[in-house]
């Protein structure tokens, strides 16, 4: 990097904006030169002064002991230090006595629960319609206070097209087999003959015996979320977001459980066949879902190009791009992010 901005300042270029361009700042660039010599990195060798508030070796072996004690065998230090301090004896914060216990491998878990585990999210993908379904259930507020329906939504995370849908009084495992069944007929999805995935979170009724049955006797393949993890089903919430932002949303909450049901009719015509979808290059989830997209695609592609051949000079770069992925993923694996070394 320096030899770089040795060879544009050669060439005319000034410091400053050589430095820009490859990242560095000035004072770290000064930093590592003297005299036009590249200078040795010294932060391995440097000597760091150890701070004035450091815990001593004696205070150290104190807080060891203590936690030796046969009384505090079985107790955190959340328990030891307030114990201690009911007896008058302040050895270290409870940080101090985690850090020590830490660095002399002291600190495990201990008791008869499982120790915490990092679970990786349920990964699916989807390469064409009908493969990748996630559902969830959302709150829609009636005309009386802490009265609410429940609207049961069924995605095909392809398409994002609305395969299913439904508004009911109560949550329940049973309204929710019922329509994954009615939703597998509608798509045309016969028993056992073409593998799909039902993802959804861990609420009662996404693990009720009634669903997995359905789904085991639909040959259907039950995914769920982390526990405790909200975006594991980013496609339901963000669709659900959809629906409740729409201008004519009702604030004041559906009259009866029939207007909202008709209102979710309107809804949902309007989703899959009129709303251009951000997340699918502006196609409409039913074009997606159809195989049609292609052919609006291509159409837009032909439109572009004749119009940047009508005035080139207003197009530096290409034109837009009008394309599709061929899959999309749920939860994709995230890739680790190569180490850069680094360099002088």
């Amino acid at each position: 990097m320096i030899a770089d901005v040795a060879e544009a300042r050669q060439q005319g270029a000034r410091l400053a904006a050589a430095c820009a361009v490859t990242g560095l700042s000035l004072r770290t660039y000064r930093r590592w030169t003297s005299d036009g010599e590249v200078q040795a990195d010294g932060r391995p060798g440097a000597e760091h002064p150890a701070p004035a508030h450091k815990l001593s070796a004696a205070e150290r072996d104190a807080i060891l002991a203590a936690c030796h004690e046969p009384r505090f065998a079985s107790l955190p230090p959340s328990q030891m230090v307030p114990r201690l301090a009911d007896e008058g004896l302040y050895l270290g914060s409870e940080s101090s006595f985690y850090r020590v216990l830490h660095a002399a491998d002291e600190q495990h878990h201990r008791g008869r629960a499982a120790a915490p585990q990092r679970r990786e999210p349920a990964t699916h993908e989807a390469r064409g319609p009908n493969q990748v379904w996630c559902w969830d259930i959302s709150y829609l507020p009636s005309g009386i206070r802490g009265l609410y329906y429940y609207l049961y939504l069924i995605l095909d995370v392809y398409s994002r097209k609305i395969v299913g849908w439904e508004v009911e009084i109560e949550e329940s495992g049973e309204h929710g087999a019922a329509l994954v069944q009615r939703s597998t007929l509608s798509e045309g999805i016969a028993t056992s003959s073409q593998p799909l995935v039902l993802h959804a979170d861990n609420g009662s009724p996404m693990k009720s015996a009634t669903l997995l049955a359905m789904l085991q006797w639909l040959g259907v393949q039950p995914s769920h979320s982390r526990p405790r993890v909200s975006n594991d089903n980013a496609y339901a919430e963000s669709v659900f977001r959809t629906c409740k932002y729409r201008p004519e949303y009702p604030l004041d909450g559906f009259g009866s459980l029939a207007a909202a049901r008709a209102w979710m009719l309107r809804f949902v015509k309007w989703y899959n066949t009129e709303h251009r979808h951000s997340g699918l290059n502006f196609v409409t989830p039913l074009q997606r879902h159809t195989q049609e997209a292609a052919a609006v695609m291509h159409q837009r592609i032909e439109l572009y190009e004749a119009a940047r051949a009508r005035h080139p000079r207003r197009w530096s770069q290409e034109i837009r791009d009008w394309s599709l992925p061929d899959s999309v993923w749920l939860n994709p694996v995230k890739q680790a992010k190569p180490e850069v070394a680094k360099a002088a």
